[in-house]
């Protein structure tokens, strides 16, 4: 019988994640679904996407919630609608995603991060920090070992990926993710939860916007 796991992705980020943060979380999930990159692709507003794959040996439902919504941390406090909120509660693990060419993205993951263990008492939910755009070394504004201490203090492993340039390090944050939710899972038999799983996977969808983003632009 297959299992299932289940967990949000969520851009660190002060402004609108329909800007910024929309379209990294979007790049990121497309990287491990279909290991291709899309340098201009449409913001996502809370997408489900369900996928089978092989963990350890064993066939696993994987449900990637692409966050919706806008985040606001103002003076260390997160501001987030019910949407948000509700895919938070939602999700067994998370990924928490800034850029290393943006300051305000790497700020407003420790507030994010607090509001995450508010919504989910049981500090051992898996919550991995990423620092994205690795590529970019000549725009670096957060530097490596600022990451690290930060993941470091908040208990959650650390990793810099490059999303534009390589599928391999995109695969093994979610491979990581879902084996952390895998255990915590084994732990706790399964712990029955409330919150239901928003609807359908949205697969579909994901083909027509990768369709969408390949064919050419009218100007």
């Amino acid at each position: 019988m297959e299992r299932s796991l289940s967990f949000s992705l969520k851009k660190s980020d002060a402004c609108s994640c329909s800007s910024r943060g929309g379209w990294i979380e979007s790049a990121l999930i497309v990287r491990f679904l279909t290991k291709r990159f899309i340098g201009d692709y449409e913001p996502n507003t809370g997408s489900l996407y369900s996928r089978l794959v092989r963990l350890d040996g064993e066939q696993v439902a994987v449900h990637i919630q692409d966050t919706p919504g806008c985040l606001q941390v103002q003076e260390d406090c997160v501001q987030a609608p019910d949407a948000l909120s509700r895919c938070m509660k939602w999700a067994e693990g998370f990924l928490v995603v800034y850029s290393i060419t943006d300051p305000g993205s790497y700020q407003a993951v420790r507030p994010l991060h607090q509001h995450i263990r508010q919504l989910h008492p049981d500090a051992r939910i898996p919550i991995v920090v990423v620092g994205n755009k690795a590529d970019l070394l000549h725009a670096r504004q957060v530097q490596a070992k600022e990451g690290l201490q930060l993941a470091n203090e908040l208990g959650s492993l650390f990793l810099e990926i490059s999303t534009s340039e390589s599928s391999q390090g995109v695969c093994e944050v979610f491979q990581y993710l879902c084996r952390e939710v895998s255990k915590l899972q084994h732990a706790e038999r399964r712990r029955p939860s409330g919150i239901p799983r928003p609807r359908s996977p949205n697969m579909q969808d994901l083909k027509r916007r990768f369709k969408q983003a390949l064919s050419p632009r009218v100007k």
